[in-house]
């Protein structure tokens, strides 16, 4: 038998042991715009994406938030500011940004298809950087994660996908909003080892059809960020098995009581934390207190921080109460 002399036996434990004690973890905040979006992701390498910006004025209210995440996160530039669509609550935000974080590389899905141009602030953002165009089934550049776009500019990503026993009979939506840029909305699932999160924007009820039905071509997830703010969706949804959501809404936009009920209803869904009390809901449809941000209407604007380990485990922490839950790997 051969015996390991003593003195690697330090070299050996930290070996065998350094990635349960020294692991790097995905770092996801959840950032408080009132019913918008921002959600900054950082990677294990340092590297930093932006999805979304949330509002313009408020005196600059979502960017000093942005930053106030990125500050806790140790970032100091964004490397990707990827616009999912070109609504005010999702791109309005760009021009505070940059007084206060520099981006190297702008992304989104083209032209707005409303205006049939990009708004004239991220325009003359993304002129002075790097700018790039995607498609369902491209890839964002990140350091240590797979981010694979599987929704732009009205497209879902091709390729099979599990049949999604939750698509019977439901019907296709007659919405207007069906022609508008939540249609548009870039979606992306980001993959850290077995973790994975997705986030589809704003997509519309026949757009999360096309890519969840009849086979779920986003596969399944451990984390979902609520389309619509929270607003209803179709139980297609629940083909993602989720284990956690997370509800970027406001206190007075989104968390919608039907979005809710259908978010809850998910199969194995283990927890919905909110960024704030709806006041829409009540009590009845909205979570206990100590998974929501923010319980007051005029509260401070707190996040939610989710970190992720390449096993598939992830705690979420919710900073106003220092309340925080692990998720095993499963």
């Amino acid at each position: 038998m051969c015996r390991v002399p003593t003195r690697w036996l330090p070299l050996l434990l930290a070996l065998l042991t350094g990635t349960a004690f020294g692991a790097k973890t995905l770092d996801l905040y959840f950032i408080d715009t009132e019913g918008g979006q921002a959600t900054l992701v950082v990677a294990p390498s340092g590297q930093a994406l932006l999805i979304d910006t949330g509002y313009t004025g408020f005196g600059g209210r979502d960017t000093v938030r942005i930053a106030t995440a990125a500050k806790d996160a140790g970032v100091k530039r964004i490397d990707t500011l990827l616009i999912t669509h070109f609504h005010d609550d999702h791109v309005g935000g760009v021009a505070n940004l940059l007084d206060r974080l520099p981006v190297t590389t702008y992304v989104d899905h083209g032209p707005s298809i409303e205006t049939k141009d990009y708004p004239s602030a991220y325009a003359t953002a993304f002129a002075k950087g790097q700018h790039k165009v995607v498609a369902a089934g491209d890839k964002i550049a990140l350091k240590d994660l797979d981010v694979t776009v599987v929704a732009a500019a009205g497209k879902a990503i091709s390729g099979k996908g599990e049949p999604n026993p939750n698509c019977a009979g439901i019907p296709q939506s007659q919405s207007d909003l069906e022609a508008g840029e939540n249609s548009q909305s870039v979606g992306v699932v980001i993959t850290f080892g077995k973790f994975r999160f997705a986030d589809l924007g704003d997509l519309t009820w026949n757009k999360e059809l096309a890519l969840l039905c009849p086979e779920n071509k986003v596969g399944k997830i451990d984390l979902y960020l609520t389309t619509h703010h929270g607003g209803e969706s179709p139980k297609a949804i629940w083909g993602m098995t989720p284990r956690v959501a997370v509800m970027n809404n406001g206190a007075s936009k989104g968390g919608d009581p039907a979005g809710w009920k259908n978010v809850m209803a998910s199969p194995g869904l283990e927890d919905l934390w909110q960024l704030h009390f709806a006041l829409a809901g009540g009590k009845e449809t909205n979570v206990p207190d100590t998974f929501i941000a923010n319980v007051d209407a005029n509260d401070q604007g707190r996040h939610l921080k989710v970190s992720a380990l390449a096993d598939g485990s992830f705690t979420v922490m919710n900073p106003r109460n220092k309340f925080s839950k692990t998720y095993n790997a499963r």
